[in-house]
C-alpha cells in the first residue's frame, strides 16, 4: 500500500534553479558562512583523529561548494557525512576505512539516482515525515550548540557563555537585514586566535595540501561499509536528499531541486573527492536553512565560500588545524543553535491538520531520542495508521 503523499512534494516541483544568476555580494557571502558551525569542528576532528590532511579536506570541500553553487544556483551546502564522521572520530577509523565508507556511499547514491530508485523512495515517504526529520535534526543541532555553550566558562572573556548569549541577541535582532551580520561575527571569531598565547604563530604556505590516492584494503572495505556507509545511507537519503529538496521547494517556490539530481550530486561528489583524501560529504537541510537565514539566496554564496576554502587550503595547508582549534566555541555554538531553529521552522506547516501534525511530531521525537531511521519508520507507521483508521471506523459491520 502506498503511503499518503502531499501534493506539494518536492518531486513534483519544476527544477528551474539554473535560470537564476548567482549574486556575489557581501550579504550572499555572509549567508554562505552560516553552515560553518558544523563543517569546521567535524573536519578538524577527522583530520586530527583519522590521520587525514585538513588542507586536502578544505580543498575538495571548496571545489564541491563551487560546483554545487553553479549546478543548482541555490545555496545548497556541502557538509561532512555526520554518521560516518561520528563513527570515524569515536572509533578512530583509519584513513583507508574512512575512504572505503565514502566511496561506498558514492557508489550507492549514484546507483540509486541512475536507476530511478530515489524518486520511488521520494513518492512513498509522506511529506510530514520529511518535515519531522527536519524538525528532529534541527532540535538536535540546537541541543548540540547549547551543550557547546554550556561547557564554556560563564564570564571567561571572548570565549564564554556571556559572549555566546550576547551574540545570540545580536543575531536575533539583525538576521534578515541587508548587512552581512554573519560575515562580521565569523570574522570577529578569526581575530581571537591572534590574541591567544597558547599556540604558535600561523605561517602562510606552511604545508601545501598533498593529494594521495587512498586505496582501501579488504578489511578496510568491510569496516568502512559496515560501520560507516550502512548507518549513513538512510540519513543521507532522507536528510541530505529528500529533506533538502523539500526545504528547497519551500524557500525557492517553483524552482525546487529534484531528488534524483540531489542524490546524483552526493554520489559524484564522493566518488571524485574521497579517493584522493577528501572526507565523505553530502548536502543537508540544516545547512541550507542556516545559509538562507543569514542572507544566502543564490548559488553565488556557496561559490564564494568554496573559493575561500580553496584559498585557505592553499595559503595555510597544515596550519588550518591550529587555527580552527583556537577558534572560539562561543561563535560556533551560537551558529549551530540558529541553524537548528532555522531548520525547524518549515515543520510548522504540518500543524495545519491534526493528522499531519501527529505524524511530524512522532517522527521528530523518534529522530531526537532514537535516530533518523527509527524516526522515519515510526513516522511512516503513524501516517499509515492515521490514513486507514477512518476507513475502519466507517466500514460496514
Amino acid at each position: 500500500m502506498t503511503l499518503p503523499q502531499a501534493p506539494e512534494h518536492s518531486s513534483e516541483r519544476v527544477d528551474v534553479g539554473a535560470k537564476v544568476k548567482p549574486r556575489f555580494t557581501l550579504r550572499e557571502f555572509s549567508g554562505g558562512l552560516g553552515d560553518l558551525g558544523i563543517f569546521l569542528p567535524l573536519a578538524a576532528a577527522m583530520a586530527a583523529t583519522n590521520h587525514m590532511d585538513l588542507g586536502v579536506i578544505f580543498l575538495f570541500a571548496g571545489f564541491m561548494n563551487i560546483a554545487t553553487g553553479l549546478l543548482f544556483a541555490q545555496p545548497i551546502p556541502v557538509q561532512p557525512m555526520k554518521a560516518i564522521a561520528a563513527v570515524a572520530i569515536a572509533e578512530g577509523l583509519s584513513a583507508g576505512e574512512v575512504a572505503a565508507s565514502g566511496m561506498a556511499m558514492g557508489i550507492a547514491m549514484t546507483t540509486l539516482a541512475l536507476v530511478g530508485a530515489v524518486n520511488w523512495i521520494n513518492k512513498i515517504v509522506p511529506l510530514p515525515v520529511i518535515r519531522g526529520i527536519q524538525a528532529g535534526v534541527g532540535a538536535k543541532l540546537v541541543l548540540l550548540g547549547i551543550s557547546w555553550i554550556a561547557d564554556l566558562p560563564p564570564l571567561g572573556g571572548v570565549n564564554s557563555i556571556l559572549i555566546a548569549v550576547l551574540l545570540g541577541v545580536v543575531l536575533a535582532l539583525t538576521t534578515g537585514r541587508r548587512f552581512p551580520i554573519m560575515l562580521i561575527v565569523f570574522a570577529g571569531g578569526l581575530v581571537v586566535p591572534a590574541f591567544r598565547t597558547d599556540h604558535t604563530a600561523i605561517e602562510l604556505f606552511a604545508t601545501l595540501p598533498t593529494l594521495t590516492l587512498v586505496l582501501p584494503e579488504g578489511s578496510e572495505w568491510i569496516t568502512g561499509i559496515t560501520r560507516g556507509a550502512i548507518p549513513q545511507l538512510p540519513l543521507t537519503m532522507l536528510n541530505s536528499v529528500l529533506a533538502v529538496c523539500a526545504l528547497s521547494s519551500d524557500l525557492f517556490p517553483n524552482r525546487g531541486i529534484t531528488p534524483r539530481r540531489m542524490a546524483l550530486s552526493v554520489g559524484l561528489m564522493n566518488l571524485l573527492s574521497v579517493p584522493f583524501g577528501g572526507m565523505p560529504m553530502c548536502h543537508g537541510a540544516g545547512g541550507l536553512a542556516a545559509q538562507h537565514r543569514f542572507g544566502a539566496r543564490t548559488g553565488g554564496s556557496v561559490v564564494m565560500l568554496g573559493i575561500a576554502k580553496v584559498l585557505f587550503a592553499l595559503a595555510l595547508g597544515g596550519a588550518i588545524l591550529p587555527l580552527i582549534d583556537a577558534y572560539p566555541r562561543s561563535v560556533l555554538g551560537i551558529m549551530i543553535v540558529f541553524a537548528g531553529f532555522a531548520l525547524m521552522k518549515p515543520a510548522r506547516a504540518s500543524f495545519r491538520a491534526r493528522s499531519t501534525g501527529i505524524v511530524m511530531l512522532s517522527t521528530a521525537g523518534a529522530v531526537i531520542f532514537l535516530g533518523t531511521l527509527e524516526g522515519v519508520l515510526l513516522g511512516c507507521a503513524a501516517s499509515l495508521i492515521l490514513s486507514i483508521a477512518p476507513r475502519i471506523r466507517n466500514s460496514p459491520r
